[in-house]
């Protein structure tokens, strides 16, 4: 049986870090196939004994794998676009290649997604470094869903924008700790973005052009994650979850110039809409 949810991870220059993400996937207990898409300088980062075991243990529990290399670089919402070309699954998960999930992630976030009929959901990246770290004015913007989550328009300087500040350093898990209770398999609450784990039904990923306006932004930009979301958000409702399940490995980002945001160049507007 083919699965009706694939996991995409697009990869540069790390392959400690790849073997990592993908031994958490290995140890999920939900049907899903995976496709890496590498834009490595030299070797592929899936091109390692670790990696390569790992690839081997999710083969060997049925889950269908693909790799790739995807050169020459074009940018980070060309290299999504590709990706999700490679899928036609009806849930796509994009992992960025330095998060771990912890077993049973992936199905409370597929769990979600179809019960509350929405547009994407995310599990936000904790760094656990920061476990002492609390924050509790950062805490203030979260919400809780009730039911299904309507469609939001999320805009600079608003105080929806503001919830940015949930997914920062450990907050994910002092949120849990707070809003949580005893017997709740996952709580939905309100998101401006979600960084490093978000599945989105594709339909409504497609419905609002997926990563194809990648030829507008130049090669060194940022944010195109965000800007994706926002107008899945603004068609067809999100949410986070909590607890996320999702542990930032906290290496070295690979995008270190974040001066280009794509919302910037682009504008959450879709072409030709009203």
């Amino acid at each position: 049986m083919i699965p009706d949810l694939d996991v995409l991870i697009p990869t540069v220059d790390r392959p400690v870090e790849l073997a990592t993400t993908l031994a958490g996937l290995a140890a999920q207990d939900h049907p899903f196939g995976v496709v890496v898409s590498d834009q490595s300088t030299g070797q592929a980062s899936y091109d390692t004994a670790p990696a390569e075991a790992m690839l081997r243990v999710l083969a060997a529990t049925g889950c269908p794998v693909r790799l790739g290399r995807h050169l020459p670089r074009r940018g980070l919402a060309e290299h999504r676009a590709a990706l999700l070309a490679r899928s036609s699954a009806r849930y796509v998960l994009f992992l960025d290649d330095d998060v771990w999930l912890e077993p049973g992630t992936v199905a409370r976030l597929h769990e979600a997604i179809v019960e509350l009929r929405c547009g994407l959901v995310g599990a936000p990246v904790q760094g656990l470094s920061y476990l002492d770290d609390y924050r509790p004015v950062e805490l203030e913007p979260f919400e809780r869903w009730w039911g299904q989550p309507h469609p939001e328009r999320i805009h600079p300087g608003t105080p929806e924008w503001q919830r940015w500040t949930l997914h920062n350093a450990a907050n994910p898990v002092h949120l849990t700790h707070r809003h949580v209770r005893p017997g709740e398999r996952w709580v939905p609450y309100k998101i401006a973005w979600v960084g490093g784990c978000v599945l989105y039904d594709r339909r409504e990923l497609d419905a609002v052009g997926g990563f194809g306006f990648w030829p507008e932004l130049p090669e060194l930009h940022c944010g195109e994650d965000v800007l994706v979301q926002q107008r899945v958000l603004a068609r067809a409702g999100g949410a986070g979850i909590l607890p996320s399940g999702a542990c930032h490995l906290e290496s070295p980002t690979t995008v270190p110039d974040r001066t280009v945001q794509a919302r910037d160049v682009v504008g959450l507007e879709l072409a030709g809409s009203r």
